[in-house]
């Protein structure tokens, strides 16, 4: 099991967008925060089992300082 932090907010139709934080660029939506889950999930294990061009992601750099 693996946690992953997400964004996510109401838009105006009521529905609940939003994005795996990261991969910020693409985002899901659902209709309650149960069904936003569920979509963010598919998103993660489509973009960690296969090398997909364009998918941008964020990670961390520790750099030693002098």
């Amino acid at each position: 099991m693996k946690k992953l932090k997400f964004t996510f907010w109401k838009g105006t139709d009521g529905m609940l967008l939003g994005y795996l934080n990261d991969f910020p660029d693409h985002w899901t939506q659902g209709e309650n925060l149960k069904d936003l889950k569920e979509h963010l999930g598919d998103l993660y294990d489509l973009f960690s089992s296969e090398d997909i061009p364009g998918i941008r992601q964020v990670q961390e750099l520790e750099v030693e300082v002098a």
